[in-house]
């Protein structure tokens, strides 16, 4: 699940202000973190089976509860900021943050699925975008240029980069793909919180920003719009829309920063 932005202009200082807001986790506390990625990816995982034309967004959102549930977690969303659901789901031009309910997935669709999980007090989140059925190639590849980002994104999480580096690696595949970076709403870091210091814009210059170190976590989260970069949020105060009714797809995985390699918390 996203924050909103600070405004359009990615500075030094508006990330997270400075490197000490950003609570550093113990091996302990992202072990923890990583059980409750493990839950999460289950969830993502078994939702593939159920995707597909004329199921319902509800009965993803009651497969998901009870699936975390059965795991002695708690879903993260469900009553966060008084959202109504444990998952959010995202179809075709909805970028973020779409209520489960009623609706029903068509052949063509895509649908963005993001799951949060609180499990022993500390939290995961991640997202995938799903094809429903056969798909047009420019969704697909739009789906596919979302995931490879999120995959650049990562990759720049290493101790001593910069916050920039890891969102500027995320705009270059984006932009290079051919698509837009939503700017509107953005990554954060999580722990026991589901928002945390720093935010993390999915664009901006390398080079600025806090300095990485190991025990740091970040939801890293590119929304991709096939259009404009521009949104909307609709009247029930959490639907986001693309303005120009253009697909949108998200991808998003937990992570550590280690004294080696980027570790992904939201694996099963």
């Amino acid at each position: 699940m996203q924050v909103a932005h600070r405004g359009r202009e990615f500075r030094a200082t508006g990330v997270a202000g400075n490197d000490r807001m950003i609570i550093r986790k113990s091996r302990e506390e992202i072990g923890k973190m990583r059980e409750a990625g493990r839950i999460v990816a289950g969830v993502l995982d078994m939702l593939v089976e159920h995707i597909r034309p004329g199921v319902a967004t509800e009965t993803l959102n009651r497969l998901a509860d009870e699936y975390i549930r059965e795991r002695n977690g708690v879903p993260s969303f469900l009553g966060y900021r008084g959202f109504p659901a444990s998952i959010c789901t995202s179809i075709n031009d909805v970028v973020v943050h779409g209520i489960p309910g009623k609706t029903r997935m068509k052949e063509g669709d895509i649908i963005g699925i993001d799951v949060g999980v609180i499990l022993d007090g500390y939290q995961a989140d991640a997202a995938r975008t799903y094809a429903v059925g056969e798909i047009s190639e420019v969704a697909a590849r739009l789906m596919e240029v979302t995931r490879r980002s999120l995959q650049a994104g990562i990759a720049a999480c290493r101790a001593g980069n910069r916050l920039g580096d890891v969102s500027h690696s995320i705009q270059r595949v984006v932009e290079e793909g051919g698509f837009s970076v939503v700017v509107q709403f953005v990554g954060h870091g999580i722990g026991r919180d589901m928002h945390e210091e720093p935010q993390i814009p999915n664009f901006g210059p390398p080079g600025r920003g806090p300095v990485l170190q190991p025990g740091m976590t970040f939801a890293l989260e590119p929304m991709v719009n096939e259009g404009t970069y521009e949104v909307r949020v609709e009247d029930d105060g959490w639907t986001v829309r693309t303005v120009d009714r253009k697909l949108s797809a998200h991808f998003e995985h937990t992570v550590a920063v280690t004294e080696g390699e980027p570790m992904i918390l939201t694996l099963a």
